[in-house]
């Protein structure tokens, strides 16, 4: 058993996680020794949930847009290790699915980080991964985290959430798409290249 399965197992039988088990559910994450791109989401949806595959909505669809790459290569975990502030779905809320725990991402992100070492950007999607990643360097508000997106790189790189219910926001802010994703493409192809080439 590799460490990456011990840590696996490890939150399988953690018992802050009963619940989860209880309800049958088992951690979605997705992580490698080789990775060299970190993407931080919030917390499995249902969809997710069920299928046991990260980002298996409408929502990966964007985002996978916004980092112009492949579904086969945004599943490689050798490319991507796709790591959520929480590993369970968390249920329903009065307004969208349930936040993820508080102490999740403090207690099992540092065992995985430290596992890979290639990690060359974390890209942090949405609200709860910038405040807890960039801590107080975050931005009184996601709006202007992102918009100071410069100042967290080249380790992070802050983003709004690809959901459907954001367009809003979207069209609100069209640097976003004009400006930033851009050079999030352009990040993300030099680090799958240089990978690429490597491998070869």
């Amino acid at each position: 058993m590799s460490t990456l399965d011990k840590v696996y197992a490890e939150i399988v039988d953690d018992s802050d996680s009963e619940w989860a088990k209880k309800l049958n559910y088992l951690p979605v994450y997705s992580a490698s020794e080789q990775a060299k791109i970190m993407i931080v989401g919030q917390a499995p949806g249902r969809k997710a949930q069920e299928s046991m595959k990260p980002w298996n909505d409408v929502s990966g669809v964007k985002l996978r847009s916004w980092l112009g790459v492949s579904d086969e290569q945004f599943y490689n975990p050798d490319l991507f290790a796709l790591v959520p502030m929480d590993f369970f779905y968390p249920g329903k809320g009065a307004h969208g699915d349930l936040p993820p725990r508080k102490n999740f991402a403090a207690k099992w992100h540092p065992k995985l980080l430290e596992l890979m070492p290639n990690i060359q950007l974390i890209i942090l999607v949405g609200s709860y991964a910038q405040k807890h990643y960039l801590a107080g360097d975050a931005k009184t508000n996601l709006t202007q985290t992102v918009l100071a997106y410069e100042e967290y790189l080249p380790t992070y790189l802050p983003l709004v959430h690809p959901s459907p219910l954001n367009f809003r926001w979207l069209s609100k802010n069209p640097w976003f798409e004009t400006e930033l994703v851009p050079i999030l493409k352009e990040k993300v192809a030099s680090i799958i290249n240089v990978t690429d080439n490597a491998t070869q």
